[in-house]
């Protein structure tokens, strides 16, 4: 394990030990700041997705140019 991710694991470590009450107020602020909620989003949509199989780019956008007519070009 590397130091970057040795210190996320005492973070997240010291998040679930923390009182639910207190873990919640600390999540709200993650979620409060656009920012860090943009990334959290980004992270859970990867996550859900991860198992998904992949596509060439390519195809990807041929099927969006056929879905959105200014795209075509």
């Amino acid at each position: 394990m590397g130091k970057t991710e040795a210190v996320a694991e005492v973070f997240l470590t010291a998040i679930r030990s923390l009182p639910k009450a207190e873990r919640d107020r600390v999540l709200r602020g993650l979620v409060k700041d656009r920012s860090l909620r943009r990334d959290l989003m980004d992270l859970a949509i990867i996550e859900e997705r991860r198992k998904e199989p992949s596509r060439p780019f390519r195809e990807h956008l041929r099927e969006r140019r056929d879905l959105v007519p200014h795209l075509k070009g």
